[in-house]
């Protein structure tokens, strides 16, 4: 029981403080447009994207077992098989247009440009709110 308090407090730390909580709502637009102008910027590198899709991969696994008595009257437990279908996720090269990517650039850093003052108003008001 006493356990249970030490492992509610680690609990919470895990989440967080207020203020960091704070600051990841404020920065967590910035952060996603961020994250998919390197992803365009890669793909300009290396003049194609990634694109993910869903591949079926069927195999065998034990699905369980028979029984089988022998004449001498031994049980022996013989594994049942049966086919299986795993979804796995895998990448492909696609094609891309230098053009369009570098306008989805640019239109990137126009919205991260633009959201910049609001976030950074928003990161001093969590910390005038949450100081550490």
């Amino acid at each position: 029981m006493r356990k249970l308090p030490v492992l509610i407090l680690v609990g919470l730390a895990a989440c967080g403080t207020p203020q960091e909580q704070c600051l990841n709502r404020a920065t967590r637009e910035t952060r996603t447009l961020e994250a998919m102008l390197a992803t365009v910027e890669g793909n300009l590198a290396r003049g194609y994207a990634w694109e993910e899709y869903q591949d079926t991969i069927t195999h065998w696994e034990v699905c369980g077992y028979d029984t089988i008595t022998k004449p001498n009257g031994k049980e022996i437990a013989r594994p049942r098989m049966c086919l299986d279908d795993d979804v796995i996720t895998r990448q492909r090269r696609v094609a891309i247009d230098p053009a369009a990517e570098r306008r989805k650039a640019e239109g990137l850093r126009a919205k991260i440009a633009a959201i910049r003052p609001q976030m950074q108003a928003n990161i001093a008001a969590c910390r005038a709110t949450y100081p550490e």
